[in-house]
Order: structure tokens, then C-alpha cells, then sequence
């Protein structure tokens, strides 16, 4: 895999990420005002925040915070790690 693809893969991924939170924060605050003014009742709201919440929540660690963990190059550097042990 080269460089480009590895690049594209992230940018997709933050792309994903943003699109996902703008929908999650433009509906729940649809939600919130249909709530307050019309149900008189919160737990609509809370449910879809919290399980929403939990994709958004997903989407973020995946475009942001573990690539070095879970991406391509991190099995590929522990193959490596391996390796060199194997021939010390």
C-alpha cells in the first residue's frame, strides 16, 4: 500500500467523522426543540444522543486518535519487531 492510498484511507476517514457530527448536532438539536416545546419529555432525545453518540464517538477514534494502533503500518512494524528478534 503506498502512501497516497494510506493518506486517502485518512482523509476519508476525518471526512466521515465531521459529516457524522454535523448530522449527530443539526438533528439533536431538531430533537432537543421538539422535545422541549412539544413532548414535555426528554428520553427521545437522550436515547438517540447517547447510541448516536456512541457512532460519533466510534468515528472520531477511527479517523483520529489510534491510527498509529489499528492502521496497516502498525502490523507491518510489529512483523518487522519480529523479525529483528528472531535474527538477534
Amino acid at each position: 500500500m503506498d502512501l497516497r492510498e494510506i493518506a486517502e484511507k485518512r482523509v476519508d476517514a476525518k471526512i466521515k467523522f465531521e459529516e457524522n457530527l454535523y448530522k449527530y448536532l443539526i438533528v439533536n438539536v431538531i430533537l432537543a426543540i421538539i422535545s422541549f416545546v412539544f413532548l414535555k419529555s426528554y428520553w427521545l432525545l437522550f436515547f438517540v444522543m447517547f447510541f448516536w453518540g456512541i457512532g460519533v464517538l466510534s468515528d472520531f477514534f477511527e479517523a483520529y486518535s489510534f491510527e498509529d494502533i489499528t492502521g496497516i503500518d502498525y502490523r507491518e512494524r510489529k512483523i518487522q519487531e519480529e523479525i529483528s528478534k528472531m535474527g538477534e
